[in-house]
């Protein structure tokens, strides 16, 4: 039996994979802000521990791994799942908003990982699956604040790959496309407070796309949440996952694009070492 622990685990993505892991026969701990919604969204389980997590308070994170590891003396895999998106263009993003997404989006993910990794350590096992972004790969109009969050998860995962591996301990970026959850709904996604009108036509298009698609999305949560188990069942797991038709058809036109860009760029690339 695997011990699976969980962010963000009281509804979309997280809860479907926690639903997952309990059916194979895992027990999980599954942390949300408020645990009760847990309990109601999951039900009572012996193999269910539902635990208070903020992400962006570093103590509670390591209360949650402790709570976990007294309950059921180790954990295997660590969803980094809890985060939201800002939707604005780069300039309309405040600080404050800038902020208060990086809190939770990348340094609630430091957070709760640093927590973990040493009983993983311990172990010389484990698995690690940051749940990314699309928009971690390629940025798009309205969502670049959003995806610079997501960039950053993408680099700390590919250097914790590297740094873990030795130690037995896998690391996977998990990059979902467009899935029907509830994250166009105003519970996961907020809207920059400021809208300005010279954007209209391409961050305003963005919302007015956003609004009409939420719910409409072509990916399906239940094969995510699926697709994280056989993930988490693979001996040899990826360093990243694109999921979704949507993702792997943006992240094979990027690298088609990044490839032609540097072939016509590369002469100059090539001449700024000294000459030798």
């Amino acid at each position: 039996m695997r011990t699976w622990f969980i962010t963000g685990a009281s509804r979309g993505f997280g809860a479907l994979i926690a639903e997952k892991a309990l059916r194979a026969g895992d027990a999980v701990i599954a942390t949300a802000r408020n645990p009760e919604d847990i309990v109601a969204r999951l039900g009572g389980h012996p193999n269910l521990l539902a635990v208070r997590l903020d992400v962006t308070r570093e103590a509670d994170a390591h209360k949650a791994v402790s709570e976990g590891i007294k309950q059921f003396g180790r954990i295997d895999v660590l969803i980094n799942n809890a985060g939201f998106g800002v939707l604005g263009a780069v300039e309309e993003t405040s600080a404050s908003e800038t902020e208060r997404l990086f809190s939770t989006n990348v340094f609630g993910l430091l957070n709760v990982t640093r927590a973990v990794l040493p009983h993983m350590r311990r172990q010389r096992s484990g698995h690690v699956i940051n749940i990314s972004s699309l928009g971690g790969y390629q940025a798009y109009v309205g969502w670049g604040v959003y995806g610079s969050t997501k960039f950053a998860v993408e680099g700390i995962s590919e250097a914790m790959h590297q740094e873990l591996a030795p130690l037995g301990i896998h690391v996977t970026v998990v990059e979902p496309g467009f899935f029907r959850t509830d994250f166009l709904d105003e519970q996961s996604l907020v809207k920059t407070a400021l809208e300005l009108s010279d954007y209209d036509e391409t961050v305003g298009a963005m919302r007015r796309f956003a609004m009409n698609a939420n719910h409409a999305q072509p990916g399906d949560p239940t094969k995510f949440a699926e697709s994280i188990v056989h993930l988490v069942n693979s001996a040899k797991p990826p360093q990243r996952l694109p999921l979704g038709s949507d993702a792997v058809a943006r992240i094979q036109a990027k690298n088609q694009f990044v490839e032609a860009e540097l072939a016509e760029w590369k002469e100059l690339a090539l001449s700024t070492d000294f000459a030798s």
